[in-house]
């Protein structure tokens, strides 16, 4: 099922808007069911499971859901992974802990604005180091994401 290519816009006055002052927040607790809901109902996998340590956001304007993804442990064995880092199978022993994996990125169906992925990515990413130091008390070097090209463009 390859999805057509839609031509490329710029986001409208009031879209940029939006993506300017839109502010990605970790998910509290006491939201974590509802963002669970959104990807069982409307993330192709139709799975909210993490596995191991993880982070969840939210991607907000004005109180309102735009976008949610979560990063989590990353695969144990990815052999183009490991090729493009240079990593000696002890070294990935070590050092594989160090990456995080963009297991899940949903923009809800409403909220299909130009650039609203990218952004999105760019203000995780931002804080993404520092808020897994804080919840998992070690560093990250690498964050990793994955896209089913024939599903998506891969262009966020």
């Amino acid at each position: 099922m390859q999805k057509t290519k839609k031509p490329l816009r710029r986001p409208t006055p009031e879209e940029q808007v939006v993506l300017d002052q839109m502010s990605v927040p970790e998910v509290r607790p006491e939201e974590i069911a509802r963002f669970n809901r959104h990807l069982e109902r409307e993330h192709f996998l139709k799975s909210a499971q993490l596995v191991g340590q993880h982070l969840r956001y939210v991607a907000t304007w004005q109180g309102g859901w735009l976008a949610l993804a979560s990063w989590s442990a990353p695969a144990l064995h990815l052999k183009d992974r490991d090729a493009f880092i240079g990593w000696t199978p002890e070294q990935r022993r070590q050092r594989l802990a160090l990456v995080v994996n963009n297991s899940r990125l949903l923009i809800l169906p409403d909220c299909h604005y130009p650039n609203l992925a990218s952004r999105f990515m760019k203000l995780m990413l931002g804080r993404l180091a520092q808020d897994w130091q804080r919840v998992w008390k070690h560093p990250v070097a690498l964050a990793e994401t994955f896209v089913d090209a024939q599903l998506y463009q891969g262009t966020a």
